[in-house]
């Protein structure tokens, strides 16, 4: 039987299979920005240095409309505060003892009022007389005309009256209202991150909601025939181990990851990732593999299919320098994606260098801090390139593990941290900038 070679599944054959050959522009790299001297990795560009490369995807997430949303306390944790949180009214809200013991007025010795306590969340006792004390608990509101509060076991008792074993100071263990903050003092400036502690600091203040930036909203697309989901390796096929890794690495890097899917290199692969790229609702797609200019490698023709702009093609780092980021649409609405080399250790590199930043900016989030490290041992570098390496980190020292060629996992399993190693490497002593792993670091709390 012959097919009609006008007919719509025909056409859409012959447009992948458009896709799958189309050789990948000269000119891919013009955007990137960058001042590398590594090799092009899709047509003999200049891949961009690895700080240029940061610094891109910093400057590429910050551009993107922020958007908002209003949660309950527990769902705003790990999210960024779009508004400052402005005291609600003074904290404390009224005068309250800081300490289990008693309140007096005047000096000393005291009559103990008999069988009478200020106990916290009870009404406010009556005022005190000079010479007076009171039993109060941590917390309770302080009678008025109170001195001081003198601590339990800075006292004693001897019949009716109480005495103080050290000085009374005036106000002493008296938390004065509005010690902590006024009414319409700021209380964090927008753009904190929501620890535990904020949640806390905003509950205590009287709020039940908080207006912040929602989680940036990831697709994840593994690209590749050989990978295997189950069992081990066998005939030529590997394990898929950057599924199991990826999403929980986004998560912990403030992402929502809204799915993970696999797509095959062939041309209906080819077809498939460009109705992802074109169609996706996330805010990032984040491709592994295919990011090169092999036979089968479609990201490249496919962002040139979809009308992206490469922001960073290529990255002068090792490993993982065929790593790309692209944005996908105009304005202050578009979406990105961050191309990973399919090699795992690669993918990590593509991570740090590329997701991690961009996805800081996206959710509003402060760059990480910089800090160094000094290594432990030389540590051979390229001749041209950055290099990213796994260390464990100790009290004085990052010391650099092994198995960290671009297809291993073994040594950043166990590391604390990559390390930043200059072209040419790095002497014993030298102080090296450090990429926390975030499950090293905090990270986000979800």
């Amino acid at each position: 039987m012959t097919t009609d070679p006008g007919t719509d599944a025909d056409r859409a054959l012959d447009q992948a299979l458009a896709l799958v050959s189309r050789a990948p522009r000269p000119d891919a790299a013009n955007s990137a920005n960058g001042t590398g001297t590594g090799g092009g990795a899709s047509g003999g560009h200049r891949a961009a240095t690895w700080l240029r490369a940061r610094e891109t995807a910093t400057r590429a997430g910050a551009a993107v409309r922020g958007r908002t949303h209003r949660v309950p306390l527990a769902a705003a944790l790990g999210e960024v505060l779009a508004e400052p949180l402005d005291a609600l009214g003074d904290l404390p809200s009224f005068d309250t003892s800081a300490m289990d013991g008693w309140a007096v007025a005047g000096p000393g010795p005291w009559t103990v009022r008999p069988g009478e306590s200020a106990l916290a969340g009870s009404e406010r006792p009556a005022p005190l007389a000079d010479g007076e004390a009171v039993r109060i608990a941590t917390g309770a509101r302080i009678p008025a005309d109170t001195t001081a509060v003198i601590r339990s076991e800075h006292s004693r008792e001897s019949g009716t009256l109480l005495y103080a074993e050290r000085p009374v100071a005036t106000g002493q263990d008296i938390r004065p209202r509005g010690q902590e903050c006024r009414s319409g003092d700021l209380l964090l400036p927008a753009g904190s991150l929501v620890t535990p502690a904020v949640l806390g600091l905003a509950a205590a203040a009287g709020y039940d909601e908080l207006t912040t930036r929602p989680r940036p909203r990831v697709e994840i697309l593994v690209l590749g025939d050989e990978l295997l989901t189950e069992g081990p390796p066998h005939d030529g096929l590997i394990r898929d181990a950057l599924s199991p890794m990826l999403g929980p690495w986004l998560t912990r890097l403030g992402a929502e990851v809204v799915t993970v899917r696999r797509l095959g290199d062939d041309p209906a692969g080819a077809a498939a990732l460009l109705a992802a790229v074109t169609d996706s609702t996330a805010d990032v797609v984040i491709t592994t593999g295919g990011t090169a200019s092999g036979p089968v490698d479609h990201v490249h023709p496919v962002l040139a299919r979809a009308g992206a702009e490469l922001l960073v093609d290529g990255v002068a780092v090792r490993p993982g320098h065929p790593m790309l980021l692209a944005r996908l649409g105009d304005g202050p609405d578009s979406r990105h994606l961050v191309g990973l080399p399919g090699n795992p250790l690669a993918a990590v590199s593509g991570l740090l260098t590329l997701a991690e930043p961009l996805l800081r900016a996206l959710a509003g989030r402060r760059p990480r801090p910089r800090y160094v490290v000094p290594v432990e041992g030389d540590v051979p570098g390229h001749p041209h390139d950055t290099r990213l390496v796994p260390v464990l980190l100790t009290e004085d020292h990052a010391v650099p593990l092994r198995y960290n060629g671009p297809a291993m996992l073994r040594g950043v399993a166990a590391a604390d941290a990559l390390a930043v190693v200059p072209p040419n490497g790095a002497r014993s002593g030298q102080e090296l900038e450090i990429l926390d792993l975030p499950w090293a670091s905090g990270g986000c709390f979800t």
